[in-house]
């Protein structure tokens, strides 16, 4: 059945032709979101949502989205949407971070010249039948030094354009190299006072988060230089608007240029009606290019994402490319069963889990396999995980995850071996995929195995002693249950021993009660795994 996706907003017709050509079912609604009554009342049917920013998916919305396993945010902010909620829900929600980086990084350069020129108010003033020539004092660029306050992908761009009109260019960003800033042509600042006193432009494009709230506030405004001039296309809420205000009216702030606001659609605000301020509504990505780009990138995200499992942009999972999809496909899926064998396994609360990768393993997208390994020890208790909202689940259990990665160590060019602890105990698994692309057990409590892995799986310990084949045999056998594959291992002989078997059918309990009567095993445990 081909996945279905409802589009809630004004997006273009070519993305709805992109999901039309991959072969996904498109409910084109671009008026819906305003609507969230109906929208909670219908989401239940889709398995994707493609939105902009009208649509607010909030958590009762999730509640209703029973199927739903992506949501796509045709542009970068994704504040319309509860993202702890959808991960809880183990939905993905994506952005389309780069279809309008130009678009903004232009629009952040058009108000500089605006606000270091003064062109809206001197187009009023000319418009309105003055000649006010004198009035309209401005201030080149060329030669001045732009204070970058994150040069990401938008302010990297900002960075080059500024270059090219001749500016000195510096930047403040915790995550920028050496290396990277020399190759950008932009000195890196490491202390941020450092960039307020010597800024004669300062540019803002970092996200909204607790650490860069206020980042302008009054302290920090009260250390910019005299006669700057302050942009923010990026979030409002980075600049404390009041005590700008105030530093424009006295004059120590020459000018300002405001895309966004710390309230929005902004009908009022501090810094509106002040002569040296230029503002516009949050027109960043507000071109016909942008636009395009972020729709069809968000179709072809999603559908990728329904289609083949690639995960592109996202904000609350790991990425992974089609062509590491292809790859990755197998040894998700042992981290999965690795996962589901720890989780059926353990009766009592798990404290940590640490996840070893050897080989050609540890040269993967780890982050998605420790996602897909929690994901499976969680199912055991609740089947709704997934690989969106385990790791969610397993921190608000407290549950410390930790990796290890090696060199090849072994026979095999790779393996991941799975160890949790408890309170009493710890429990661990390796497995491994060979050649054909088939997922393997290769070790249980440290005994060494090759058992294939089936939906339905049966696990004994013993002591090693002569009869365990025949009564695992003969006990089955009269019971109607089928033996597909049967693999035994042993520290040592006499010693503790396991038997994995993989049966046609789910093991009665009847017949697990009957094993365990015999006296000879210490656990019968049934198994169920996912191996569609």
């Amino acid at each position: 059945m081909a996945p279905k996706v409802l589009i809630s907003d004004k997006l273009s017709p070519a993305a709805v032709q992109i999901f039309k050509d991959r072969g996904i079912e498109v409910d084109f609604q671009p008026d819906l979101g305003k609507d969230k009554d109906k929208l909670a009342e219908i989401i239940g049917q889709y398995d994707g949502l493609a939105i902009r920013s009208a649509t607010k998916v909030t958590e009762k919305i999730l509640e209703n989205a029973t199927n739903l396993k992506v949501i796509g945010r045709a542009g970068i902010g994704t504040d319309n949407v509860d993202k702890e909620a959808a991960s809880k829900k183990g939905v993905i929600v994506m952005n389309t971070p780069f279809g309008n980086m130009i678009t903004t990084a232009e629009h952040a350069i058009a108000m500089m010249f605006a606000v270091a020129r003064q062109i809206p108010e001197a187009s009023a003033s000319t418009q309105a039948g003055k000649w006010e020539k004198s009035k309209f004092m401005g201030s080149e660029l060329t030669g001045k030094t732009l204070g970058v306050i994150g040069a990401g992908n938008i302010g990297g761009i900002v960075c080059d354009r500024a270059r090219g009109l001749k500016m000195k260019v510096i930047a403040y960003d915790p995550f920028l190299g050496e290396e990277k800033a020399d190759k950008m042509g932009v000195e890196k600042i490491e202390d941020l006072d450092e960039l307020l006193k010597r800024a004669d432009f300062i540019t803002l494009h970092v996200p909204l988060t607790d650490q860069t709230r206020n980042i302008l506030g009054k302290e920090n405004l009260a250390k910019t230089k005299k006669g700057v001039r302050i942009i923010n296309c990026a979030r409002g809420g980075l600049v404390d608007e009041e005590a700008l205000a105030e530093l424009l009216k006295s004059g120590h702030v020459a000018g300002a240029g405001f895309d966004v606001f710390s309230k929005e659609p902004a009908t009022e605000n501090p810094l509106f009606g002040l002569p040296n301020v230029v503002c516009t509504p949050h027109l960043g990505a507000a071109t016909t290019e942008a636009q395009e780009n972020v729709a069809l990138q968000v179709a072809e995200q999603m559908s990728d994402y329904l289609l083949t499992g690639a995960v592109q942009n996202a904000l609350n999972m790991p990425s992974v490319t089609a062509e590491e999809a292809k790859v990755m496909g197998p040894w998700i899926k042992l981290a999965g069963h690795l996962g589901a064998f720890i989780g059926q396994m353990t009766d009592e609360p798990i404290k940590a889990i640490n996840i070893l990768y050897d080989g050609v393993a540890a040269e993967m997208n780890l982050d998605a396999l420790n996602c897909a390994t929690v994901a499976g020890i969680m199912k055991s208790v609740n089947p709704e995980v997934n690989m969106v909202s385990a790791p969610v689940i397993a921190k608000e259990r407290g549950i410390k995850i930790s990796t290890t990665n090696q060199d090849k160590t072994g026979t095999f060019d790779g393996y991941i071996k799975l160890t949790i602890a408890t309170e009493t105990r710890e429990r661990s698994i390796a497995g491994t995929v060979f050649s054909d692309g088939k997922p393997r057990f290769i070790q249980i409590k440290g005994i060494n195995i090759d058992a294939e892995i089936g939906s339905h799986m049966i696990y004994t310990t013993n002591e090693d002693v002569p009869g365990i084949i025949g009564t695992l045999g003969k006990t089955l056998g009269e019971s109607g249950v089928n033996i597909a594959n049967f693999t035994l291992g042993r520290k040592q002989a006499g010693g503790e021993a396991i038997a994995l078997l993989y049966v046609d059918a789910e093991l009665p309990d009847a017949v697990a009660a009957k094993l365990k009567d015999t006296g000879l095993f210490r656990q019968v445990r049934p198994l169920a795994f996912d191996v569609a």
